[in-house]
């Protein structure tokens, strides 16, 4: 089976990559360099030539603060490439997954998010994957949507490597009123391949459908930040903030907890606790 990713450069690509030794499949790492899929004529010229049969969309604009300056930018990536490549694996009666987020929601809600709950981004990042989300189930194409949480890796940029980049600073405020679940990005690539890997059949017969996934458990910034010194035994103060004290550009939910029931009883997946994943990255980390 030929399966394409797309965003091959990014956390949850990179990590895909490193997994997909252990899978029979041939798969063809792309970012843009190889393929731009903000031009639809480019990802049917691909698709047709390499006989792709499955597309894993990894990329997105990601710039949530900077994406409420480039509003064009963030929703040609993360709005039109999406139908583009829908509206391909449509024509080719193949299926696709794609990434989306949790800041489709407002936050406000008060137990964790279940798949129907009720939409409504903030700004500009959130109401463009949203569009994505639309386009891929108004395309008619087959496939799932994976709408996570906080996504940190030992590549790329995130949360993790920012607080082990200040470790230095003696002291440190983090903001404790924004609560969600962290996404070890190579959990979600092991369950995305496991999935094709045991239940092809069913995401090649779907209609496009959403799914939940982040770690288990929940937790602040604040307290994710003071995790992370204390599994990597770093002395450094770190002070609850409130959000109003860092503003951003862009509004951050603050709630992010999704119900990930949904993916785990269809597919049958067990999903790791946060500071077992925590564990397991800082590690890589340092011995990278």
């Amino acid at each position: 089976m030929n399966i394409l990713i797309t965003g091959s450069n990014g956390q949850l690509g990179s990590e895909i990559k490193e997994l997909s030794s252990k899978y029979s499949y041939n798969f063809f790492f792309t970012d843009v360099n190889e393929l731009d899929i903000t031009k639809e004529e480019n990802i049917r010229k691909y698709v047709n030539e390499k006989d792709i049969d499955l597309i894993i969309n990894c990329a997105a604009y990601t710039a949530v603060d900077r994406a409420e300056e480039e509003k064009e930018k963030a929703d040609l990536v993360n709005h039109k490439a999406v139908k583009y490549l829908a509206n391909t694996a449509k024509e080719k009666n193949i299926p696709l997954i794609h990434i989306s987020t949790d800041y489709v929601f407002d936050g406000k809600n008060y137990r964790p998010y279940v798949e129907e709950d009720l939409v409504n981004p903030q700004g500009v990042y959130g109401l463009t994957k949203l569009k994505g989300e639309e386009a891929f189930i108004n395309s008619g194409a087959r496939g799932i949507i994976i709408r996570t949480s906080w996504v940190y890796s030992s590549f790329g940029h995130n949360f993790v490597k920012t607080m082990l980049r200040l470790k230095d600073r003696g002291e440190l405020g983090v903001v404790f009123d924004q609560v969600g679940t962290p996404t070890y990005a190579r959990d979600l690539a092991e369950t995305i391949l496991e999935i094709i890997n045991k239940n092809l059949e069913k995401i090649k017969n779907k209609k496009a459908e959403i799914y939940h996934y982040s770690n288990e458990g929940v937790i602040s910034w604040y307290d994710f930040a003071k995790a992370i010194f204390e599994i990597k035994n770093i002395d450094i103060k770190v002070n609850p903030i409130e959000s109003k004290d860092y503003p951003t550009p862009a509004k951050r939910p603050h709630y992010s907890v999704l119900n990930k029931n949904k993916i785990k009883n269809e597919f049958n997946i067990e999903i790791p606790y946060w500071r077992e994943s925590l564990k397991k990255c800082l590690k890589r980390i340092n011995n990278g």
